[in-house]
């Protein structure tokens, strides 16, 4: 019984994987049809890409975030449940990253009419994620190593650190993109307010669903990894 328990997806899980469809469908719905379009010089029809651009980067912050405590945790106590959490986070993390990478070239090149320039937001965005590239390729060339592990979590605090200075540098340095507006009352016109937010809690809540899956998903591989050296060690 106690391994069906363990093989079973969490029910927390299931739960935030029925609450995201209806509400993905529901931002998409908000986003492309409820959502007025926006003037010319913010990129027109193509600023709608902003209801979820912007929710992917503030998701990917918090998967890294969850890196870093995980990784913090890991080195502190050395439980593998720690490990685990910041594997399942940076993957996560690193997929929000990518898909604001791909957003972002879209809505500039009918902002700003090149797809991509050395902008202080859009350069630290990208060294943030090439370190959460490099954290998932030195976990899986060096999985056997029984040192592996350490050195991620150790990448992972300081791949974290980037975070604060992607999101504060549009206050930091001279840039073309947007400064960050979305806590100003009043800085978007109410359906486009009403849009983001509920854009961001469907986003948020899909990531969250996803966490759960695949950190329940390395918790069976550690099991798995840990059945096998037993089965070698008695034979």
């Amino acid at each position: 019984m106690a391994e069906a328990k363990t093989n079973r997806l969490p029910l927390a899980s299931q739960i935030l994987d029925l609450a995201a469809i209806p509400l993905v469908l529901l931002g998409l719905y908000l986003a492309f049809l409820y959502a007025p379009t926006a003037e010319i010089k913010t990129g027109g029809e193509a600023q709608r890409i902003f209801y979820f651009h912007v929710p992917f980067a503030m998701s990917a912050f918090l998967g890294f975030t969850v890196v870093l405590i995980s990784s913090i945790g890991f080195l502190a106590h050395g439980r593998r449940s720690w490990d685990v959490t910041a594997a399942a986070a940076a993957e996560i993390g690193l997929l929000c990253c990518t898909l604001v990478l791909i957003t972002g070239p879209i809505w500039a090149r009918k902002a700003w009419g090149v797809w991509w320039t050395w902008d202080a937001r859009l350069t630290s965005t990208l060294v943030l994620w090439l370190i959460y590239a490099s954290y998932l390729l030195l976990r899986s060339y060096m999985a056997e190593d029984a040192r592996m592990r350490r050195y991620a979590a150790v990448l992972g605090i300081v791949g974290a650190l980037d975070v604060p200075i992607v999101y504060m540098s549009v206050h930091w340095f001279r840039t073309q993109h947007p400064t960050t507006f979305i806590t100003t009352r009043g800085a978007l016109e109410p359906r486009m307010a009403l849009t983001l937010r509920l854009s961001m809690l469907a986003v948020v809540i899909l990531c969250a669903a996803l966490l759960l899956q695949r950190i329940w998903l390395g918790r069976l591989e550690e099991e798995a990894e840990s059945l096998r050296s037993h089965y070698e060690r008695t034979e």
